[in-house]
């Protein structure tokens, strides 16, 4: 029993340490599309309607991007469909009385750096759709269109099945 016990400890080890190794290494592909919604501030209201309009585009995204299958297609698709997301953006806007406008962009666009579940990610300019709101001086939120990255919903506390779902769609799409 005390054997067992000690070679599922070892096991168990060895899993979470090589799991940390490749999520540390893993690397997010040049050819990646990306969104990021800059709120006008970090105060909660305007935190709160950057976290309305990222739900809303998560939707949009989804169903634009669900089935595509290499960036070009999703870089086109995007690309096809700005209007749509400046009315989603709208929409969310008027829903929520918020009357300091915003801008829609889809081209190369800084990101700052970010550490998430333990992965970092080096900041740079990114082609990715970048979404303004008012003067665009709060915290943002960022995520990876394509591969679908963004449309992984993990629970905070669960890194090692993020990692997994990270590594499984970064394999699928890295030629």
């Amino acid at each position: 029993m005390k054997k067992c016990l000690l070679l599922f400890t070892v096991i168990f080890i060895f899993y979470i340490f090589v799991s940390k190794s490749l999520a540390k290494t893993l690397t997010i592909p040049n050819d990646a599309l990306r969104i990021r919604i800059v709120p006008n501030s970090n105060s909660e209201i305007d935190q709160s309607v950057k976290a309305s309009v990222k739900d809303r585009l998560d939707i949009t995204m989804y169903d634009l991007l669900k089935d595509v299958k290499d960036s070009e297609e999703a870089r086109k698709i995007v690309n096809d469909n700005l209007d749509l997301v400046k009315k989603d953006v709208e929409d969310v806007l008027r829903e929520r009385q918020y009357n300091l406008g915003y801008k829609v962009n889809f081209g190369y666009n800084y990101f700052p750096e970010k550490e998430y579940r333990g992965i970092k990610y080096d900041e740079g300019y990114y082609e990715s759709l970048l979404v303004t709101l008012g003067k665009g001086e709060g915290d943002n939120y960022w995520c990876v269109l394509f591969p679908p990255l963004c449309l992984i919903e993990a629970d905070e506390n669960d890194d090692v099945e993020y990692r997994s779902i990270l590594e499984d769609i970064l394999k699928k799409y890295i030629h």
